[in-house]
């Protein structure tokens, strides 16, 4: 196995801090969760809920560790709007689920199972969506292979999901060497991407897309990347 790089947590934390300033000067409010530092994968905050668009899905992560990070969540997205939660043997991470449009597309990972599917599909159904699930190789999560660009790209490493699921979209492939290039679309349209992929950058440029870059370096030593960090609302 992979020995992963040790990751230096001042810096990480000096990152996360930029992270929600790039957030609030692209127009976002932000709130921020109190950190636990008895969950130290907390900062991948995406992992613990789904925003649809008439309610919040609290997840049950597939790390059982993980699970005492939902509370917190759970409480502050009540006072926004209703909550649903999965519950057992359901195992999601919201890091395995990908919206274009009216289709969410829920990685089948070492994470998220199919009665975690399955309860997802259900509770977006009422709000109109169309659940399809996706192999997820590879790597830990479906955003970590698949990214949303705008409604009919996507950013896409071919050989840790199936792109015949994704099958009418635009599929920008992932070049070699940058598998683990992280992309976060802002509410202005312009794309966000890890700060050491400059090949995937250029691609998005080219593709017509504005895109500016984020150091997310000591994220990416934990197979986190942009989306991870946040609920985007």
């Amino acid at each position: 196995m992979e020995e992963r790089p040790l990751i230096d947590v001042e810096r990480a934390r000096a990152q996360h801090d930029a992270y929600r300033q790039m957030l609030v000067s692209a127009g976002y409010e932000v709130t921020m969760v109190d950190p636990d530092e008895d969950y130290p994968d907390c900062p991948f905050i995406e992992d613990t809920a789904v925003v649809l668009d008439g309610v919040a899905v609290v997840t049950r992560p597939g790390a059982s560790q993980r699970r005492g990070e939902t509370g917190p969540v759970k409480d502050l997205l009540a006072n926004l709007l209703p909550v649903v939660e999965l519950t057992d043997p359901a195992t999601l991470d919201g890091g395995d689920v990908l919206r274009i449009g009216n289709t969410v597309f829920v990685g089948k990972s070492r994470r998220t199972n199919d009665t975690g599917i399955a309860q997802f599909a259900e509770i977006a159904s009422g709000d109109g969506l169309r659940v399809v699930a996706a192999p997820v190789a590879n790597l830990l999560h479906l955003k970590s292979a698949v990214l949303g660009l705008d409604n009919e790209t996507v950013l896409i490493a071919s050989d840790c999901t199936d792109p015949n699921v994704f099958v009418g979209l635009r599929l920008i492939e992932k070049p070699p060497g940058e598998r683990k290039a992280s992309a976060l679309r802002l509410h202005d349209g312009s794309v966000v991407v890890t700060a050491n992929t400059p090949v995937t950058m250029g691609l998005l440029s080219a593709a017509g897309f504005e895109v500016d870059w984020f150091d997310a370096s000591e994220f990416q030593k934990a197979d986190g990347g942009l989306t991870c960090l946040s609920l985007l609302m």
